[in-house]
């Protein structure tokens, strides 16, 4: 943990009874032990409505997380609410450096009967990859 982030750690711009539902876990992370969603992300109750724990800590202790940007987990603990592990990024390149299907997909450098996914045969179709060998064995 940095000097500053340690500073940050029950810093009173956000009220103790957000406080009272984090703990510092080994791995450096400040966990939300509250409510979570299905997903895994921590909920807190603020004006009056349900927020994600994480977004309103970044907001209050770092500032506005820019227009069109969401917070990507760094250290990919979804109930992570420490704003150094917390980085706004594009929603392509959160789902990206994610371990979902569409970040399996993207690491893949070969079609499944082992043509290269290369600018000469690959063939953007529907938003998808497609290999021109295979299509055009397959035609």
């Amino acid at each position: 943990m940095t000097a500053d982030s340690a500073l940050l750690y029950r810093d009173q711009r956000l009220p103790e009874r957000f406080w009272s539902k984090v703990r510092q876990a080994p791995t450096g992370c400040w966990e939300w032990t509250a409510g979570t969603t299905a997903r895994g992300y921590g909920i807190y109750q603020a004006d009056g409505r349900p927020q994600r724990a994480h977004r309103v800590a970044y907001e209050s202790l770092v500032g506005p997380i820019p227009g069109g940007l969401v917070l990507d987990h760094l250290c990919r603990t979804r109930h992570c609410v420490r704003p150094d592990h917390l980085e706004p990024v594009t929603l392509k390149e959160n789902v990206l450096r994610g371990t979902g299907l569409t970040a399996q997909n993207r690491l893949k450098t070969h079609c499944p009967n082992g043509h290269p996914y290369d600018e000469a045969n690959t063939r953007i179709r529907r938003g998808r990859r497609e290999c021109r060998a295979c299509r055009n064995r397959w035609s």
